[in-house]
C-alpha cells in the first residue's frame, strides 16, 4: 500500500499558518486571521503595534476628550479611494465612527464603539469608508465585516509618520464655520462640551504622548510610554529608589494604568500651576528616565529596586 503523503495548503497571503498571527494578538495565524471566521472574536491587546504614532493613538483613544489629527495615509491608501485627506478626531458627533461634513471635511471617530477584537482593523473600516463616503453622510457604527478586508491601520498608514493632535476647549469643529447646530447634533453638541476636562499636550524636547489633565480637585500627568512594560517598571523602580521620580515640587507619582498594550504612568500634580509650567520638569524627568533604560543593560536591578517594582506593579490598572 503506498503511503499517505500529507499535502500542506499554502495560504493565499503568504503567511505559515503555525507562525504567530502578523496583528500582534499573540496567538498563531490560523487560530487568528487565517481562520475561516478571520479575527472578530480574537482579542489584539496592542492594536496599534508598529506605528511610530502608537502612543499618541492610545492617548486620543482613552483619555484626550476634544482633538483632531491629520491621518498620515499612504498615497496608494488615498489613490484606492476618493483621494481626500482623513482627520482622526476624539469625538464625533453622536459618538460616530465616521463622518463626512457639509464643506466636505471627512473624520473618523476614535472614541468609538468596537464591533471585532482588533480596534485598528475596525478603523481600518471606518477609514476605507471615509475615503468614498459623500458630503454628508455619517457611520453611525462599523457594523459586521462586509468581506471588502480593508486590512488594519497599519496597513493604510504611514507606519513611520508621527501624530501632532490639535486640541480644543470644546466640539465647535464639528461643524463648518457659521453653521448653527440644530437637532440631536446640538444636543450631543452640548452635553460633549459639558463633560469636557482642560486637556493640554505637553510640549518639550524628547516629551510625547503626555498630557496635563484638569481633574478638578487635582490635577494629572497622564504619559504613554512605548517602551515594554517590564522594562519600564524596571526603569520607574530605578528612579524610585532614587527619589527621582517627579517632575519636581508640586509634584508625586500616583501609579500607572494599561491601556492597549502600553503602560501610562500618571503624577498627581498641583493644579494651581499651568500645565506649561510643567514641561521643564517633564523634560528632565524624560532625560532621567531615559538613562535609567539605558542602565538596565549593564546593571541589574538591586534589591531596593527589586522591591520598588514590586510596589510599583500592586499601583497599576488595566483599562484595555
Amino acid at each position: 500500500m503506498a503511503k499517505r503523503t500529507a499535502v500542506k495548503d499554502k495560504p493565499a497571503d503568504g503567511v505559515n499558518p503555525r507562525q504567530p498571527c502578523p496583528c500582534g494578538s499573540g496567538k498563531r495565524y490560523k487560530a487568528c486571521h487565517g481562520s475561516a471566521g478571520g479575527a472578530a472574536d480574537v482579542i489584539v491587546s496592542r492594536p496599534f503595534q508598529g506605528l511610530a504614532a502608537e502612543a499618541e493613538l492610545i492617548a486620543l483613544r482613552e483619555f484626550v476628550p476634544s482633538a483632531m489629527a491629520k491621518l498620515p495615509l499612504k498615497a496608494d491608501s488615498q489613490a484606492a479611494g476618493s483621494g481626500r485627506e482623513i482627520t482622526l478626531a476624539t469625538v464625533l458627533p453622536m459618538a460616530a465612527a465616521g463622518l463626512v461634513r457639509a464643506d466636505g471635511t471627512a473624520f473618523v471617530g476614535l472614541q468609538v464603539q468596537t464591533r471585532s477584537g482588533d480596534l485598528s482593523r475596525d478603523l481600518a473600516r471606518a477609514v476605507q469608508w471615509a475615503l468614498t463616503a459623500k458630503t454628508g453622510d455619517a457611520l453611525a457604527v462599523v457594523g459586521p465585516d462586509d468581506g471588502s478586508n480593508p486590512g488594519r491601520l497599519q496597513d493604510l498608514l504611514d507606519v513611520d509618520a508621527t501624530l501632532t493632535p490639535e486640541l480644543h476647549t470644546d466640539f465647535a469643529w464639528w461643524l463648518p464655520p457659521d453653521n448653527e447646530p440644530a437637532g440631536e447634533v446640538a444636543l450631543s453638541l452640548e452635553r460633549a462640551n459639558a463633560a469636557i476636562l482642560p486637556t493640554e499636550r505637553l510640549d518639550a524636547p524628547g516629551v510625547a504622548a503626555a498630557y496635563w489633565v484638569d481633574a478638578g480637585d487635582k490635577a494629572h500627568l497622564r504619559w504613554v510610554r512605548p517602551e515594554p512594560e517590564e522594562t519600564l517598571l524596571a526603569a520607574l523602580a530605578r528612579l524610585t529608589v532614587r527619589g527621582e521620580l517627579d517632575l519636581g515640587e508640586g509634584s508625586r507619582y500616583a501609579g500607572s494604568f494599561r491601556a492597549h498594550g502600553l503602560l501610562v504612568p500618571v503624577w498627581d500634580l498641583d493644579r494651581e500651576l499651568h500645565s506649561s509650567e510643567w514641561a521643564p520638569g517633564a523634560e528632565a524627568l524624560g532625560k532621567r528616565l531615559q538613562d535609567a533604560l539605558t542602565s538596565l543593560d549593564a546593571e541589574p536591578l538591586t534589591e531596593a529596586e527589586r522591591r520598588a517594582r514590586d510596589g510599583l506593579r500592586g499601583r497599576q490598572i488595566t483599562l484595555r
